[in-house]
């Protein structure tokens, strides 16, 4: 039995060695080859990477082998074994997910913004004659952006909605209709 730990242990290290060694010289072809094999699912955990088994497969070995060293028997051993890969693997595709939510994209788009409701936090002359702010959340982020507004004069506090970003990067809103006979309601 300690011949197929032994075998396990240096079949997963070798590999993961070697793509350790591809990453740091550019071999990203052939490291990267856990993305060719897109299994759809980006943010949960990918258990059936490359590295993930990998990791697996030489943690079961050397938690084998351990197992063997401390005399616990044959079960015991696998058990540990079992257990030390499917920590491994585990914890391989934490990391895996954690580096790939890094290299999202998180530029605020406020083209993302159309749509959204918001309130005036700098009350808002009319007819475009001037910019005032509101607080709003784009992309799941709480922000305040300038904003014009095309029809009457808009006081703080008062309920908007989106309706288009100017080429200055200001927001155009206009009373949110929803917000104001939900606010009328509760009066």
């Amino acid at each position: 039995m300690s011949t197929f730990f032994l075998t396990c242990a240096i079949l997963g290290g070798s590999i993961v060695v070697i793509q350790f060694v591809l990453g740091i010289v550019g071999g990203h072809m052939l490291v990267d080859a856990d993305d060719a094999i897109d299994t759809g699912v980006h943010d949960g955990l990918d258990l059936r990477s490359i590295r993930a088994l990998s990791a697996g497969l030489a943690f079961f070995g050397v938690g084998g082998l351990l197992g063997l060293q401390l005399g616990i028997g044959v079960v015991l051993a696998t058990a540990l074994a079992i257990a030390a890969g499917g920590a491994a693997s585990m914890a391989t595709a934490a990391a895996l997910r954690a580096i790939r939510r890094l290299e999202r994209d998180g530029t605020i788009s406020l083209q993302n913004a159309v749509g959204t409701s918001g309130t005036v936090y700098v009350s808002i002359p009319g007819e475009r004659s001037g910019a005032g702010k509101v607080h709003l959340s784009v992309q799941n982020r709480f922000m305040e952006c300038a904003a014009v507004t095309p029809g009457a004069s808009l006081a703080a506090g008062a309920p908007v909605l989106v309706i288009d970003v100017s080429s200055s990067d200001t927001l155009v809103v206009v009373p949110n209709p929803t917000l104001i006979e939900e606010s009328d309601a509760t009066s």
